[in-house]
C-alpha cells in the first residue's frame, strides 16, 4: 500500500486526496478479484506508462478521459478526472473535451461524462464562472484550409447525402473547432485518441495531420498511442498503427 499511496500521490501533483481515495478504492476492489491485474495496475501502468517522458501527465490525462467517453466507460471517470484536474487540466478544458466529443463519440457517451463530472465538479466547488460560455467569440479561421478541407467533402458526399456535409462545416469546423477553451492542439489530440478508442481507423489520416499541423509532435502522438494500448486495447492500436505510419511517413521532414 505504500508503493501504491507514492504512485498516486505523485500522479497527483496537487491537492491529492480526492485522486488518492478514488485510486486507493479502485485497486482495493481490484484485488479483491484480480490480484495479477492490481500488480500489472501498480507496476506497468501507473508505475512506469504515466511516468514515460514522451508525454506530460496533463497530456496523458486529455488522452485518457477521452478515451474513457469514447466508449463510454464510466466507472473509472472520477478518478481520471481528478487526475486530471490535479495535473493542470482546467474544468473548462474538460467542459470543452466532453462537449466537442458529443460530436465526435455520440451524444449519450457525452451525457453519461456529464453524469460523471458533474459529481466531481461538485466536490471540488467548481462553479460556472470555472466552465467555457456556451457562445463564445470563435478562434480565426484559416479560410484557405476550410475551404479546401470543405470542397473535398462536397465532392465526395454532397450528392450523396448533402446535409451532413452541411452540419459538417458550419457545426463542426466553423464553430466547434473554434471555440477558444480548447487549444487546437488538444482538440486535435482529444480527436484522435477517440478515433482511435472507438478503431474509426478511416478518420485518423485527416484528423492525426490536422494534430500535427496543430502543434502535436511525432514522438508525443507515438506516446499517446502507446498510451491509449493500455485502456483502449492492443488490437485497436494496432488496427491504428498502419495508418499513423503512413502520416508519419508522409509528413515533410
Amino acid at each position: 500500500m505504500k508503493f501504491l499511496a507514492a504512485t498516486i500521490a505523485t500522479l497527483a501533483l496537487m491537492t491529492p486526496s480526492a485522486t488518492q481515495a478514488e485510486g486507493t478504492k479502485m485497486l482495493d476492489d481490484v484485488r479483491m478479484v484480480a490480484p495479477a491485474l492490481e500488480k500489472y495496475t501498480q507496476g506497468t501502468l501507473l508505475g512506469d506508462v504515466w511516468k514515460r517522458p514522451g508525454l506530460s501527465t496533463r497530456d496523458r490525462s486529455i488522452v485518457t478521459i477521452a478515451a474513457l467517453i469514447a466508449r463510454n466507460q464510466t466507472i473509472e471517470m472520477p478518478f481520471y478526472f481528478n487526475l486530471a484536474l490535479d495535473s493542470g487540466v482546467k474544468p473548462r478544458e474538460i467542459s470543452e473535451v466532453i462537449t466537442h466529443l458529443a460530436f465526435y463519440s455520440g451524444w449519450a457517451n457525452a451525457m453519461s461524462a456529464v453524469a460523471a463530472a458533474k459529481n466531481v465538479f461538485a466536490a471540488r466547488d467548481i462553479g460556472s464562472d470555472q466552465l467555457p460560455a456556451a457562445s463564445p467569440s470563435l478562434l480565426p479561421i484559416d479560410e484557405a484550409a476550410e475551404a479546401q478541407r470543405a470542397t473535398r467533402v462536397e465532392q465526395q458526399f454532397g450528392a450523396v447525402v448533402p446535409s451532413i456535409v452541411q452540419y459538417t462545416t458550419d457545426i463542426l469546423f466553423r464553430d466547434l473547432w473554434l471555440r477558444p477553451d480548447l487549444a487546437p492542439r488538444d482538440r486535435s489530440l482529444v480527436t484522435v485518441s477517440a478515433l482511435i478508442a472507438s478503431g474509426q481507423v478511416a478518420q485518423i489520416p485527416y484528423h492525426l495531420g490536422r494534430a500535427m499541423d496543430n502543434g502535436l509532435t511525432q514522438p508525443q502522438a507515438a506516446e499517446a498511442i502507446t498510451h491509449l494500448a493500455f485502456y483502449v486495447g492492443w488490437p485497436n492500436v494496432f488496427s491504428a498503427l498502419p495508418v499513423a505510419k503512413e502520416v508519419f511517413e508522409k509528413r515533410p521532414r
